[in-house]
């Protein structure tokens, strides 16, 4: 397939994958326990509904869809990029402890540090950051030699130990939590989409419309990053650092995300794959598609999951697993 059949083959996924997001949007909109009529959206969305009608589409559906889908967004870009930079593609924030890392640190942030109302929701996604970067930096330290450069097999291992090992971590603050915290700490350990309001998509909303385009712009780089690194360098690529940029890039990603839905894992995994089999292993393809694909993932699985069972539904942390589990079991057998 010629490169410009590859880009029209894109367009149309694109717009394949826009649709499913509007049409699983709308859905969630009216689905819930007060329900809203399909026929009732689109007038309450131009200001026609009641007061009863207004606070369940803007303060309730319409805060959390936005959320899901920036989120699911988030975790897909950094799988894919996680995945190009190690050439692994069993590489995913929530498997290799980068969730983990973030999660660590919210939770310590909302223990111990004094809680402002007007900056915490802000605060958050930077003190996942900085947790989220630090377990990066131990794993890519652990799975680096100057002999063999990054081992892409010894990162996932290290990241999984890491993962573990954190998850230890968390008990132990749980422990010594008050009863009250621990609710919301367990609450954002099995992926409940907890910072549904629209503060939480301003906090959001600006890591994505800086990272997205910024990945966009170092795509070429990240083809070159999945070649063997003696190719790499032979073309001019400076090799370690714009590893270590994009690991950085994706790393901001995953824990803007996890900052506001709790750990959840596999959507980075899976999103680039079903991408990649769409329109080819070039990043400045499947990479766009895949960041829509993993909004769409989230927000179904959240969608479907917060409906299942009245009337606080089943976590969408753990409605991605019970697909992601599967699936990460089937491509560990076939690679």
């Amino acid at each position: 397939m010629t490169m410009s059949a590859r880009i029209r083959k894109q367009r149309l996924v694109l717009l394949i994958c826009l649709l499913l997001i509007l049409i699983t949007a709308v859905v969630g909109m009216s689905w819930g326990y007060s329900s809203l009529s399909f026929k009732r959206v689109i007038p309450v969305l131009f200001g026609q509904g009641t007061f009863k009608e207004d606070f369940v589409l803007f303060s309730v559906r319409l805060p959390r869809i936005f959320i899901t889908l920036l989120s699911g967004m988030a975790l897909a870009l950094s799988g894919s990029i996680l995945q190009s930079v190690t050439r692994n593609d069993l590489a995913d924030p929530g498997i290799i402890g980068i969730n983990s890392g973030a999660g660590v640190a919210v939770a310590i942030f909302f223990l111990y540090f004094p809680i402002e109302p007007g900056t915490f929701v802000y605060m958050l996604p930077l003190a996942a950051f900085i947790g989220a970067l630090l377990t990066a930096a131990l794993i890519y330290a652990f799975s680096y030699s100057r002999t063999k450069g990054l081992d892409p097999i010894k990162m996932v291992l290290v990241g999984v130990g890491f993962s573990m090992a954190l998850s230890g971590i968390m008990i132990v603050i749980i422990s010594s939590a008050e009863r009250s915290k621990v609710d919301f700490i367990a609450k954002w350990i099995s992926g409940n989409i907890w910072g549904a309001d629209w503060p939480f998509i301003w906090a959001l909303l600006p890591w994505l419309i800086i990272l997205i385009p910024l990945t966009l712009f170092r795509t070429r780089r990240l083809d070159l990053l999945g070649l063997n690194e003696e190719t790499a360098i032979g073309v001019g690529l400076k090799l370690e650092r714009e590893r270590l940029v994009l690991i950085v890039i994706a790393v901001a990603a995953a824990a803007s995300a996890v900052s506001v839905t709790g750990g959840i894992a596999f959507i980075g995994l899976m999103a680039p794959h079903i991408a990649k089999a769409l329109v080819g292993p070039r990043n400045s393809l499947f990479i766009p598609v895949a960041v829509l694909l993993g909004g769409w993932l989230l927000l179904i699985a959240d969608t479907v999951g917060r409906n299942l069972v009245d009337p606080d539904g089943i976590a969408a942390g753990i409605m991605v697993s019970l697909i992601g589990v599967p699936y990460f079991v089937y491509l560990l057998l076939k690679k």
